[in-house]
């Protein structure tokens, strides 16, 4: 707390009634109508009791808040009319804070605050207080309450309750245009002096932005604030309580204001003429270039429409503005030709699209330029005289009928002879064939319709002298129907007819269908192959026709199936007709024609025993044979596999056993001799120190002699392993594959071989024959490849 705040509570308590002689008085009121306590007597003189209305009058105690004293603080005294001063009376006090923050002396009724209070958090409290008699504890007055009220003094600061505040005011806004308002708030008692009034200024920000003192509303202080110019401000405003005077707490918060955009500039082309080039084969759409006019404004102000408004060459491009880069496309509107026009002139506009009428006096929003656009000559591809080409032919032709020509030229000057050509993806199955020389289309097999209406081809035209630059046209061929399908059934037609059908009775309504298209639409007409005595055919003459019963009543067991054909005709030229036959089956029906069996067998079955259950009955049979047959097959994988796995050689074969060797002295177990000479397989010899689960006859395989060479390997190697001091002191096994003798190419191993890859020649491959072509090929090539890297 600084000096002048401490000077200022000095005169508060100097203005203000001293607390410390506030007393409560209790003061008796005699009541001349003595009232009798339903006549209870005394106990010590049998006398009626009358008691006397008493009465008494308080003041509400004021206490300062944050007293710094060493002693506690003196709030008041109760004091009663019946207390003669001899100590006979005590005093207590009960309420909010009694006993605690407050306290009272029980012979003088002196009142005590234990220590500081703060008014914001508590305003005032609320106790009671009483005096007894100390000896008979029986109270003299009745119980009071009372009000303590903490008077407050400047001991807390305005706050915001924001550190940072940001808004945001459209530039080149007047004079007193409201930006934002700041509120701060002030916890000292707004009721009592100016502890809680306060006024707001500004400390950072000026000349640009004032506030008002008793709002806070931040207003613009200058004119025609621009933002291209400047962007962001950054405003300090302070809120001082005491109504701003000298002494008064305050406190500051920070206001960011941002100037949002306004349409007051307008677009400006960087340069007055712009050139550009375009080859004359650019197809109509292709994208010349762009240009663009420049805006200090953002988003939306800053959106620009570009026009053509002038130029000869306004037919022939267009200009087309780009959102996301706000440029202007100049594009081909019509095809270019360098014989005809070499030079374009065309005068572009860019315009404001959103345009604010308060600043139309800055001028014009929109500006122009002069685009000047080059053809450039090149070798022109053919051109078609159409952009594509339809041909009608019916299906019917011959094959070699021209079915029409296309033609095209050289636009240049040379006009050279132009040769045309089918694109074979357009047309697989080769239907179609075209003469180079004329363009005339000609088929080289048969049409149909039916299989495909449309054919779709492509016609490339090339210059002989540059067949690189070529040109394609569509040509649409429509084959044209010709009468060549007859009509069939519809659908397929499970006809039956109930045992008890009368004559004249439906029983199926049939329709046609036609693969040909005829002009008129199609029209069928039904009738019998021949006459029946069964059944009947009605043509309906909608392309439908009814089928029906001759005569009452039929019987499957006599005949269960009958063929009914039906001859369908159509009325095109030539009169196409197909015979279509109907299977009817003569089923067991209800009286409603409902049908419930078509068999003749199922009558010979048991009526307790449905088809379905049948069916479940075979279901699970089959189900009961693949268990047996699983069982079977998992109980002969059971047993033990052979030693050998394979029928191959013995020598691709590794024999296993779960015991141990019998040392260098076991001579039985393994024979070395197996790998010296395969022969020594045929003297087969059984081992001695397990007994064999199976005898076996080992398969004869063609002996070989014996190959010095291996035997001199393997000593070679027995040896090395004897005197090799590294090897360990228990047996080992070496195995070494036999590679068999009588080949051309003799040994392919790369064992003792002195010779490193880059010092071997491979040119011996080729003289081997043509199985070793391939080895041949890919070792030379490698040390080609290594020569010349």
């Amino acid at each position: 707390m600084t000096t002048q705040q401490v000077l200022l509570l000095l005169l508060l308590w100097m203005w203000l009634p001293h607390p410390c002689h506030t007393e409560m008085l209790f003061r008796r009121t005699p009541d001349l109508r003595p009232k009798s306590f339903g006549g209870r007597a005394s106990r010590n003189d049998g006398k009626a009791i009358h008691r006397q209305k008493r009465g008494w009058m308080w003041n509400q105690f004021f206490l300062l808040e944050e007293y710094t004293g060493s002693d506690y603080q003196y709030v008041g005294k109760l004091h009663s009319d019946q207390d003669k001063g001899d100590g006979s009376l005590k005093y207590i006090l009960s309420g909010d804070g009694a006993g605690t923050l407050f306290i009272i002396d029980e012979k003088t009724g002196d009142i005590h605050a234990t220590r500081r209070i703060d008014r914001e958090e508590k305003a005032f409290y609320t106790l009671r207080a009483q005096a007894i008699n100390r000896r008979t504890l029986r109270p003299v007055e009745p119980e009071s309450e009372f009000v303590i009220k903490i008077h407050d003094i400047n001991d807390n600061e305005p706050t915001f309750p924001e550190e940072i505040y940001t808004a945001s005011v459209p530039e080149m806004s007047v004079v007193g245009t409201s930006v934002v308002q700041v509120t701060a708030t002030d916890a000292d008692d707004p009721s009592y002096g100016n502890s809680a009034r306060v006024i707001y200024s500004i400390l950072q920000g000026q000349p640009y932005f004032s506030v008002e003192p008793e709002t806070g509303i931040i207003r613009t202080a200058l004119p025609n604030m621009n933002r291209e110019n400047r962007e962001q401000y950054q405003v300090v405003i302070q809120a001082k309580d005491m109504g701003g005077q000298m002494g008064g707490l305050s406190g500051t918060t920070t206001v960011n204001i941002t100037l949002t955009d306004v349409n007051d500039n307008p677009p400006r082309f960087p340069q007055s003429t712009i050139h550009l080039r375009i080859p004359e084969s650019s197809p109509v759409g292709t994208a010349i270039g762009s240009v663009k006019a420049t805006d200090a404004d953002i988003g939306k102000n800053a959106e620009v429409e570009y026009r053509i408004i002038d130029g000869d060459g306004t037919d022939m491009f267009d200009i087309v503005t780009q959102k996301d880069t706000q440029e202007g496309i100049i594009t081909v509107r019509k095809p270019l030709d360098y014989e005809t026009r070499r030079l374009y002139t065309l005068k572009v506009e860019a315009e404001n699209t959103h345009v604010d009428p308060r600043f139309y006096y800055l001028g014009p929003f929109k500006d122009t330029t002069i685009v000047k656009i080059s053809v450039e000559d090149i070798d022109e591809p053919p051109v078609f005289s159409r952009s594509s080409y339809l041909f009608e032919v019916h299906e019917d032709i011959e094959l070699g009928t021209i079915i029409g020509t296309v033609m095209a030229r050289d636009p240049d000057s040379a006009s050279s002879p132009i040769r045309f050509s089918l694109d074979r993806h357009t047309d697989l199955d080769r239907i179609f064939n075209i003469h180079s020389g004329n363009g005339s289309i000609y088929t080289s097999k048969p049409l149909d319709r039916e299989i495909s209406q449309w054919h779709n081809l492509s016609v490339i035209a090339a210059e002989i002298n540059n067949p690189k630059d070529t040109t394609r046209v569509p040509v649409y061929v429509r084959i044209l129907d010709v009468n060549d399908n007859a009509p069939q059934f519809a659908v397929f037609y499970d006809t039956f007819v109930c045992e008890n059908a009368r004559a004249g009775q439906l029983i199926q309504t049939i329709s046609a269908v036609d693969k040909d298209d005829p002009l008129g639409g199609q029209k069928f007409f039904f009738s019998l192959a021949a006459v029946n005595p069964n059944f009947t055919v009605q043509d309906n003459e909608d392309n439908t026709a009814r089928i029906l019963t001759r005569r009452n009543g039929f019987s499957r067991h006599e005949i269960s199936t009958y063929l009914l054909p039906v001859v369908i005709s159509d009325n095109d030229y030539p009169i196409q007709s197909s015979t279509g036959t109907l299977t009817i089956r003569v089923c067991a029906c209800d009286s409603r024609g409902n049908m419930q069996s078509c068999n003749a067998e199922a009558l010979l079955l048991p009526a307790g025993l449905s088809t379905g259950a049948l069916v479940a009955i075979l279901l699970c049979i089959v189900i009961l044979l693949v268990i047996v047959v699983l069982f079977a097959t998992l109980k002969r994988q059971r047993k033990k596999e052979p030693l050998i796995l394979s029928k191959e050689d013995i020598r691709d074969n590794i024999v296993s056993y779960n015991d141990e060797g019998g040392g260098e002295e076991d001579t039985q177990a393994f024979d070395i001799g197996t790998l010296r000479n395969p022969a020594a397989i045929e003297d087969k010899k059984l081992r001695r120190d397990i007994i064999p689960e199976t005898l076996f006859v080992p398969r004869r395989t063609p002996s070989a002699p014996d190959n010095t060479d291996v035997r001199d390997f393997i000593n070679q190697r027995l040896k090395e392993h004897d005197t090799d001091p590294s090897a360990p002191p228990y047996d080992s096994l070496a195995t070494y594959a036999y590679e068999g003798n009588d080949s051309i190419a003799e040994s392919l191993s790369s064992l003792e071989s002195g010779t490193t890859e880059g010092d071997q020649t491979y040119d011996y491959l080729r003289e081997w024959g043509p199985r070793f072509n391939k080895l041949a090929e890919m070792y030379g090539g490698g040390e080609s490849d290594k020569d010349t890297s």
